[in-house]
C-alpha cells in the first residue's frame, strides 16, 4: 500500500514557484528544489513526476494566484472604467522597484528559455498573452467606450506589448520598465 503524501502540494508548488520565478527553470537544480520545498527527490518525483512537473504546478499556481486576480478585474462584465488605469499603475509599481521587481513575470521569463524549445510552455505563454489581450480589450471598452472596435484592438495590442516588454525589462532596468508602462498608459488611455 502506497503512503499518502504528508505535505500540501500547493505549499510546495508555491515554494518552487518563488525559486523558478527568481532564477528560471534551467538555472534551478533539484537539490535547490529539495531545500526550498522541504522534500526529498523521491517525494518530488512521486508527487510531480519530474522537475518539469513541479514547474508546471508552479506555473498553474502563478496563473491562478498572481495573474488571475489581476486580469479578473479587467475582464469582468461590470468592469469599472478605472480598472485598466489601476491595473497599469499596479504593473508600473510592480516593475518599477518594488521588492521582487527584478523578477519580472514567471511566464515571460520562460519565453527566452524553456518556451523557446518547448511546445507546451510556448502555448502557456501565448495563452497568457491572449488572455491579457482579451482582458485589456474588454477594459478599454469600459474605460473608453467611444473607441471604435479597430482602435480598441490596436490600443489593446500596444498596451499588452508595453506590459510584456516592461515585465521583461524589469529584470535589467526597473526604471525603464516603469517608464514604458507609464508612457503607454499616458498615450493609449486618452
Amino acid at each position: 500500500m502506497a503512503r499518502t503524501a504528508a505535505f500540501d502540494r500547493t505549499v510546495v508548488a508555491r515554494a518552487a514557484r518563488e525559486l523558478f520565478w527568481d532564477r528560471g527553470f534551467d538555472a534551478v537544480s533539484l537539490p535547490e528544489l529539495e531545500r526550498a520545498c522541504g522534500l526529498n527527490r523521491s517525494s518530488i518525483y512521486n508527487s510531480f513526476g519530474s522537475k518539469r512537473g513541479l514547474y508546471d504546478a508552479a506555473v498553474r499556481d502563478y496563473r491562478e494566484n498572481v495573474v488571475g486576480p489581476l486580469l479578473a478585474r479587467l475582464s469582468g462584465s461590470s468592469a469599472d472604467p478605472s480598472a485598466l488605469a489601476e491595473y497599469l499603475n499596479a504593473i508600473a509599481r510592480a516593475v518599477g522597484g518594488a521588492p521582487g521587481a527584478d523578477r519580472g513575470c514567471l511566464l515571460l521569463n520562460s519565453a527566452a528559455g524553456l518556451a523557446a524549445h518547448d511546445e507546451v510552455q510556448r502555448h502557456v505563454v501565448d495563452d497568457y498573452r491572449r488572455e491579457l489581450h482579451d482582458a485589456v480589450y474588454a477594459a478599454l471598452g469600459s474605460a473608453l467606450p467611444a473607441l471604435s472596435d479597430g482602435d480598441r484592438s490596436v490600443r489593446a495590442r500596444l498596451l499588452v506589448a508595453a506590459v510584456l516588454a516592461a515585465m521583461l525589462l524589469a529584470r535589467i532596468n526597473s526604471e525603464e520598465a516603469e517608464r514604458t508602462v507609464a508612457d503607454a498608459r499616458a498615450l493609449l488611455l486618452r
